[in-house]
């Protein structure tokens, strides 16, 4: 066909249907075969077939899109507005293949509404811990094992001074954070979902969410593309104290300043993966009533989890920059971070509430905080080794 000259008056959102209808084909624009997956759809569209595009994409399936201006121009008249009508003889079969191509955009677009799936809502920790509170989680339930008892000795110095048992009023929510700690991540939970959706927005300071299994995740410092591996031990209790770390406006400036460093040229290391392991002393703390003084002096256990577990990572943070520590020197600090949650917890809790009380940034040398036991020393044994997961 020979060259045709743009009619005055057109809009340039319409030009690709006055290609069509009346110079015969639009330049450089190209349909995907049909036998391609799929419906048949343009690709390569100009910036009047973008427009146009965008147009009918936005339509609800079954009507026609909106026509900003026909003037003189009948024949778009008759391409846009007898859209799903039957055939009409009269028509030539450009306007034909373009009507065809208009429905085929809606029935795309309707199909891409159907099968999109928003990611889930953040959450709270107040929601996320009320969810775990009222779940019946019978099976993580029954694989909580009993407090560590101690032998004889211990008994009768513990009588003497110390340390008490948990208080009967506590035991409950005791038993409920160990059970938390044996309830795997599900992805049939919506709630486990947001609550990993809503880690990955603080941590990344974004507010898009993220695919469920994917390479993002090591970016926030688990080993793998599926978060669910990482949390053997410590359940979901180890991702509902990252929750808590990084939605407390107490701790969330602190959170972000070990995640920075976590991504450091030299000194980096897997922020989560950590977490995991701090979480995992918390726990073993815990289950050897090392901290029942604490937990009955506050009258709540959870409470006293959480700020442990800030408390341990303030500690990690303190060794890490000022010694500047390296992945190598890993399995060192997590040593003597173990011993620190076992026999000093409440000094590590004073130097959290210190840091907190001044607002400032953690000194770059450990040197003029608490003093604690070294990890050679012979009158204290660990549970098992120190390293990363």
């Amino acid at each position: 066909m020979g060259s045709a000259e743009w009619p005055s008056g057109l809009p340039e959102s319409l030009g690709w249907f006055w290609w069509v209808s009346v110079a015969g084909t639009p330049p450089s624009h190209q349909l995907i075969p049909s036998s391609s997956p799929g419906h048949e759809r343009r690709r390569g569209l100009g910036a009047a077939g973008g427009a146009a595009g965008g147009a009918a994409a936005r339509c609800p399936p079954g009507k026609s899109p909106p026509v900003l201006a026909l003037g003189q121009e009948g024949v778009l008249q008759e391409l846009v507005l007898g859209a799903g009508q039957p055939p009409d003889p009269g028509i030539s079969e450009e306007q034909r293949r373009a009507r065809e191509e208009w429905e085929a955009l809606e029935e795309i677009q309707s199909g891409l509404e159907g099968t999109s799936a928003a990611p889930p809502p953040p959450i709270s920790f107040t929601e996320a811990l009320q969810h775990f509170q009222s779940a019946e989680l019978s099976e993580s339930r029954g694989k909580v094992r009993a407090p560590g008892r101690r032998g004889i000795l211990a008994a009768l110095l513990r009588c003497l001074r110390g340390p008490p048992r948990l208080r009967p009023q506590l035991q409950g929510e005791q038993e409920l954070a160990l059970a938390m700690a044996q309830c795997a991540l599900d992805d049939s939970e919506r709630v486990h979902m947001r609550i990993l959706q809503t880690i990955y927005r603080q941590l990344m300071r974004s507010r898009l969410g993220c695919p469920r299994y994917g390479a993002h995740w090591e970016q926030l410092g688990f080993q793998g593309v599926d978060p669910g591996t990482d949390l053997r031990g410590t359940g979901m209790l180890g991702l509902m104290q990252i929750l808590f770390f990084v939605l407390d406006s107490r701790t969330l400036p602190l959170a972000q300043e070990i995640f920075q460093l976590s991504q450091h040229e030299t000194q980096n290391f897997p922020f989560c993966i950590m977490s995991v392991n701090i979480t995992r002393m918390v726990i073993q703390a815990l289950r050897e009533e090392r901290l029942s003084r604490e937990c009955n002096r506050r009258q709540q256990v959870i409470g006293v989890l959480n700020d442990l577990y800030a408390a341990a990572f303030l500690r990690l943070f303190h060794l890490w920059k000022g010694q500047h520590g390296t992945i190598a020197d890993a399995g060192f600090f997590l040593k003597e971070l173990e011993l620190s949650t076992k026999k000093k917890p409440r000094q590590l809790l004073k130097s959290l509430e210190a840091y907190m009380s001044r607002g400032l940034q953690p000194p770059s040398s450990p040197s003029s905080q608490i003093h604690f036991t070294s990890i050679c020393d012979p009158g204290v044994e660990l549970e098992g080794d120190s390293q990363l997961i």
